[in-house]
């Protein structure tokens, strides 16, 4: 018995099995506690009020919501309008933060003096007064009879910024975001039977085919498939309306974003061993072959873990858009526990919807990364 007592191991489980019980026990006592004061307080508890109807609209949704909506439908639509913003700021930070960090790493002065001053400046303004500043000027804008034409096919007033749309019959964004799921599987499919990757030229020739064809289909017949925005009026019809909120908040944080991204891959750039570009070099491989099989791939090696953490930090920043009123997950969550005062409950769903976005995120980053990780290395 001593031995066992004295044995490390022993200790070791010892410690961790007390620190368990330890953290059971303090949450027990939170949960008992707060059952208590709740029924103390005469609070209903639970989430029957998901069907209840919210008597009050939001001014943006991905789907049609109305006053009439219940706040299961509300608080979809906000989590629907987190993701739109979280992804367009993926998207556009990624591409914005690619050229940065050719721009730092370039042989050119002025172009490197440009990503510099760019990468200074935009990552050490905080993003809330960004997105105050883009609001402010989106929002004194000219009003829509004297909105900017951009080329004839979009127009930019303090309404917003109204794109050209494609028209769609009822549920035809669904079936367009299912093809486009289906190209995604196709491809995957295909690698997986093959045991290589088909050529980009055949692979993207398939998945615009399928694109076009579904946009043929799913738009209402007799209609032009392209709707482009004109003004009626006192205000302008047709196309795709962002408002200034949604636009103020996206350019915002791909403007802050992208500058922390650029240095993330300059650093996956600059690390690459230049014995490797080198021998690269030394077998015939001409430039454009050294970066694409030799620079790129060893760069994004080094900087995906980087960029999984702030790819989960921009989907969280999102909810900065409270400040200029967009109706995304936070603002709806918060405007639903002061209409209901179900607060627990509403705080639950908060929490559950950020921790599934932000760990699909890294579970998409982490399985990326340990496809492309050199084999045979943890």
């Amino acid at each position: 018995m001593q031995q066992i007592l004295a044995s490390r191991r022993f200790r070791r489980v010892a410690i961790q099995a007390g620190f368990i019980a330890l953290i059971i026990l303090v949450t027990v006592g939170l949960v008992v506690t707060t059952q208590r004061n709740i029924v103390a307080q005469g609070i209903a508890t639970g989430f029957g009020f998901l069907e209840r109807t919210t008597g009050w609209p939001i001014n943006f949704s991905v789907i049609e919501v109305s006053a009439r909506s219940t706040y299961a439908r509300i608080i979809l639509a906000g989590l629907l309008n987190t993701m739109l913003v979280g992804f367009l700021t993926l998207f556009f930070a990624s591409i914005l933060g690619v050229i940065l960090a050719l721009l730092r790493v370039s042989r050119n002065t002025l172009m490197r003096l440009v990503g510099t001053t760019y990468i200074e400046v935009f990552r050490n303004v905080p993003v809330v007064l960004q997105v105050f500043f883009w609001y402010a000027v989106l929002t004194h804008l000219p009003g829509p009879r004297e909105a900017h034409s951009l080329a004839g096919v979009a127009m930019l007033s303090n309404r917003g910024i109204v794109l050209p749309g494609f028209t769609f019959v009822e549920n035809g964004l669904v079936y367009l975001a299912l093809g486009v799921v289906a190209a995604g599987l196709w491809l995957w499919l295909t690698r997986e039977r093959l045991g290589r990757a088909i050529r980009f030229g055949v692979g993207f020739g398939g998945v615009a085919v399928l694109f076009l064809t579904l946009v043929v289909l799913g738009h209402e017949a007799g209609t032009p498939i392209l709707s482009l925005p004109e003004l009626k009026g006192l205000r302008i019809a047709g196309g795709v309306t962002l408002k200034p909120e949604m636009t103020a908040l996206v350019v915002g944080l791909v403007l802050f974003g992208a500058a922390y991204i650029g240095e993330i891959i300059r650093g996956g750039l600059i690390s690459v061993d230049r014995g490797k570009l080198e021998a690269g070099r030394a077998l015939g491989l001409s430039a454009f072959q050294i970066n694409r099989l030799i620079l790129v791939p060893l760069a994004l090696r080094a900087s995906l873990p980087s960029l999984t953490n702030q790819y989960v930090w921009l989907m969280k920043a999102t909810t900065v858009g409270l400040a200029v009123g967009y109706p995304d997950y936070f603002a709806v969550i918060s405007t639903s526990i002061n209409q209901s005062g179900q607060t627990l409950e509403l705080l639950a769903l908060l929490m559950g919807g950020f921790i599934v976005l932000n760990y699909s995120i890294a579970f998409v980053m982490n399985a990326i990364n340990d496809r492309i990780k050199i084999k045979g290395r943890s």
